[in-house]
């Protein structure tokens, strides 16, 4: 029965066939050319018989278990030519086997199968095995050659796994109608040779002079793991050639996506910071999470939601999805449910503020891991609310973190920010704070409670990126705040590697920060993403600098000097440990808190804040007055800027 479920499911049911009937005729035609016909005697025809009949059943059963059916061999490689070669050394050394040894053994035959047989029978098998497998992947090419003049003329950018992935996929989905000419690669080892039939051109450096020659009209880049740098180059040699390019996703991307079909997309602006991807040991996570109740506060939001998914994947016993919005924590309860139904998912409504509220649901859930991603984090809307930065992300954190000592969770990790070190703003300042309150509670109770520090993530809600694109759409200016303003950057799925990887290795009050390699200048970024809108600046698009507001600085950091950060054992990850605060920071907070619930004016909080964070450095900008570098800040503190809050629709549009 199972063999016959086998059949069923086999994808080459002619060559089935075909390898049964040569399995059959292979003994039979080995006999014939040892003894030179059949007039030797019948005894030979009857041992061919026999050999046939045990060998041929055999011989198919072996090609069969080494799953050579499964295989498309129009379109085969590497990895199928050597599951046929493993299974004819198998299926040989089997017939050596049947034919020296158990059929005489048996008394099947009177005497061992004769060497020079059981060698022609081999040979002959592999022979018939291998030969219609072959005629079939040349037909495959033949395919391709027909189409040939008829396509879309492309090069592919990287000779490695994935460039022969691509050309594949080209080969495999006529569709397309693209015609691969070449590959580009930096490795000078290959330039000249053929790969897979097709020539390695050149360098990369040289792909627009190359496209125009070879008159492509289209680079691939196939290089998941390759630095923004060498994407940039590129593209912008593409770009100076008028060549169109598209690119293969991050090796992450492709992990993660349902079908398994390559699909390219056009060069984001995503690809151009890109960086080496952070290594994450998805096996201690998943043993962190698995079969266990997570909680997640801010579960709507672009941090939240992510890893929300994330955890799900990961097969975690239960998830706590808690938000103040009630559209956002409906719409990622629902993804969550459909995408995967195998794992629970609980919608909470409540405000990180009430304390009452929090500490009833984790005195109910019970969870073994919260992760604390509900904040305000926009630096202007902050500086104009005050309280409002006070109580949702002192008083908040402060709330969550007592619920969960109430209700003994062993791990916590706080989602924080860059704009904690140092602060100049409300915003950064109410982070430290919130930092301070997960270390105290770490240090005092000996849980293992951290946090994680971001740059900018791209394309999280009111991030850089979709800012700049509502601009260029209303076709400009693009506004930046100043012209040398430089920022760190990372995506949304590394952001919660980090944090997913901080609650499975983080300890009593440690913080973490990706290596986010050097900051970028926001100037040059928006000029990146003006040319990949297939525009240019100063003639189609303006740029223009409006000047700092209250609480932005130019250059972000990660660590404060006294920290002392150090790698850990995972690349692109590192952590530091500072002492908790001090005895006056009950007395600070509780003052704090007790001015922000009473409406307290922001210069009062101000100076709060600067009590419990000595580095708040602060500055307040009176009317009129220039910054250092003479630029008058705009009348609005809600003028366009790179933390602008942009509405949903924007960003997904």
């Amino acid at each position: 029965m199972k063999i016959s479920a086998a059949l069923l499911r086999t994808r080459n049911r002619h060559l089935f066939v075909l390898d049964v009937f040569l399995s059959l005729t292979a003994p039979l035609l080995a006999y014939l050319i040892r003894f030179e016909g059949v007039s030797s005697g019948a005894n030979h025809v009857r041992e061919a018989f026999i050999v046939s009949e045990w060998l041929t059943p055999i011989h198919v059963g072996v090609i069969l278990s080494f799953g050579v059916y499964r295989c498309v061999w129009a379109h085969a490689g590497a990895v199928e030519l050597q599951r046929l070669m493993a299974a004819t050394a198998a299926s040989a050394f089997c017939t050596f086997i049947v034919g020296l040894t158990v059929l005489p053994a048996l008394g099947f035959l009177p005497h061992r199968v004769p060497l020079s047989v059981l060698v022609m029978t081999v040979f002959l098998m592999a022979f018939g095995t291998a030969l219609p497998r072959l005629l079939l992947r040349i037909s495959g090419w033949k395919a391709y050659n027909r189409t040939k003049g008829h396509g879309k003329r492309v090069l592919i950018a990287g000779a490695g796994i994935a460039g022969k992935l691509i050309l594949r996929e080209l080969l495999a989905n006529q569709r397309l109608s693209l015609e691969p000419v070449g590959f580009l690669d930096d490795d000078v080892r290959l330039h000249g040779q053929l790969l897979t039939g097709l020539p390695v051109l050149g360098p990369l450096a040289k792909a627009g002079a190359l496209a125009q020659k070879h008159q492509a009209t289209e680079i691939i880049i196939a290089m998941p793991s390759a630095p923004g740098k060498v994407i940039r180059q590129i593209v912008a040699a593409a770009r100076e050639a008028n060549v169109d390019t598209r690119i293969m996703p991050e090796l992450s991307e492709l992990l993660t996506r349902s079908t398994g079909r390559v699909q390219l997309r056009h060069v984001e602006i995503q690809d151009l910071l890109r960086r080496e991807p952070v290594s994450v040991n998805i096996s201690q996570v998943q043993l962190v999470v698995s079969g266990v109740t997570v909680l997640v506060t801010g579960a709507g939001g672009s941090i939240g939601g992510e890893l929300s998914r994330q955890l799900a994947g990961l097969d975690a016993g239960r998830i706590i999805l808690v938000g103040h919005g009630e559209n956002s924590i409906f719409e990622i309860f629902h993804e969550l449910r459909s995408s995967f139904p195998q794992v629970p998912v609980e919608p909470v409504i409540a405000d990180v503020r009430d304390e009452a509220r929090i500490r009833e649901i984790l005195d109910s859930h019970r969870p073994s891991l919260v992760f604390h991603a509900a904040a305000h984090k926009h630096v202007p809307l902050m500086e104009e609310n005050p309280v409002e930065a006070v109580t949702n992300n002192v008083l908040g954190t402060l709330n969550v973190v007592n619920a969960a000592l109430r209700a003994e969770v062993p791990r916590f990790v706080l989602i924080s920010t860059d704009k904690a070190v140092r602060p100049t703003s409300v915003m950064g300042a109410t982070k430290r704070v919130a930092e301070q309150i997960v270390q105290r509670a770490a240090m005092q109770h000996g849980r293992d409670y951290v946090s994680v520090r971001f740059g900018n993530v791209l394309g999280s809600r009111g991030s850089v990126v979709p800012t700049f694109l509502r601009q260029i759409r209303a076709g400009g200016p693009v506004t930046i705040t100043h012209p040398d303003m430089r920022r760190f950057f990372m995506t949304i799925p590394e952001a919660v590697q980090l944090v997913m990887q901080a609650g499975a290795i983080g300890r009593i009050g440690e913080v973490f920060v990706l290596d986010m390699g050097e900051p970028v200048k926001i100037a040059d970024l928006a000029k990146d993403l003006i040319a990949l809108c297939g525009l240019e600046v100063g003639r189609d698009i303006e740029i223009k600098f409006t000047g700092m507001r209250p609480g932005e600085k130019l250059l972000e950091e990660t660590f404060f000097d006294e920290e002392n950060a150090v790698p850990s054992r995972f690349p692109k990850i590192l952590y530091s440990r500072k002492a908790a605060p001090t005895v006056g920071f009950e007395a600070g907070l509780a003052a704090l808190l007790e001015r922000a619930e009473l409406g307290g004016d922001a210069t009062g909080l101000r100076e709060l804040l600067r009590k419990l964070v000595p580095d708040f450095l602060h500055e307040t900008f009176a009317d009129g007055a220039q910054d250092a570098e003479g630029i008058t800040p705009p009348e609005s503190a809600l003028e366009v800027s790179i933390e602008e809050l942009v509405s949903e629709e924007i960003r997904t549009s």
